[in-house]
């Protein structure tokens, strides 16, 4: 793979009631790595909601990804509780003239509607849109540094996966119907998209050197949004 080419970028589209987010993110990621996880290990499963999704079993990896999961949840928690704040304070200074105009815009919102790029059905726009977040997986090959007197190994992007998560919040029992039979197609549907890519895009994959262990060192990391206050600025996983 040429070092001075951008890594493919694989991006992935979701959504979760709060409840689920972590499962939800935990399942999308161990079906990423289960797929470009290198070493020798013994294939598993778990269950989340009412599918059965791969499972890498590797304790420092599994450690990994259920510590980056909770903290985009907390993340998104944060994000959800600061707009509800919000919007309670807009509540209670909004003047009665302004109030239908307010809710004929917040009934047409993009941020109220939860579609994915694999084709699911919407939700409607009676449930509310809690937060945004986005959580993406690197792999690195090591390559030796070249220069005189620079000793060392630099660590080069070879794949990246873009995991963008919408929480949709359902205020009825019909909603929450709706929400959880569309999360479920949707995590589906996001499997086998993960599935498909690294089926299908295997030629950049470099070539593995050593023997034993993982070859290629890996990243999980969080956007983080200076909007979201205190859980968005403090990188605490």
């Amino acid at each position: 793979m040429d070092a001075a080419a951008d890594p493919p970028e694989f991006i992935l589209d979701v959504f979760a009631d709060p409840r689920s987010v972590r499962d939800i993110v935990r399942a999308i990621l161990h079906t990423i790595f289960f797929n470009r996880f290198f070493p020798s290990v013994h294939p598993s499963t778990r269950d989340v909601l009412d599918l059965t999704l791969p499972y890498v079993d590797d304790d420092e990896l599994a450690t990994m990804i259920e510590q980056r999961a909770a903290a985009l949840e907390r993340q998104l928690e944060a994000e959800r509780f600061s707009s509800n704040n919000n919007n309670n304070n807009n509540n209670n200074t909004a003047q009665p003239a302004s109030s239908s105009s307010s809710s004929s815009a917040q009934a047409t919102s993009p941020r109220h509607q939860f579609s994915t790029a694999a084709g699911a059905a919407a939700v409607t726009s009676s449930s509310a849109s809690g937060a945004r977040g986005q959580i993406s997986v690197q792999f690195f090959e090591k390559k030796r540094r070249k220069a005189w007197l620079s000793r060392g190994d630099d660590e080069v992007c070879w794949e990246c996966w873009t995991v963008k998560v919408t929480v949709a919040e359902p205020r009825t029992e019909s909603e929450r119907n709706k929400v959880r039979r569309a999360m479920e197609q949707t995590l589906l549907t996001t499997a086998m998209k993960i599935v498909t890519f690294a089926n299908t895009h295997k030629d950049h994959i470099p070539p593995i050197t050593t023997q034993g262990g993982n070859p290629f060192p890996c990243k999980i990391s969080i956007e983080q949004k200076e909007s979201t206050g205190w859980a968005a600025r403090m990188r605490i996983y």
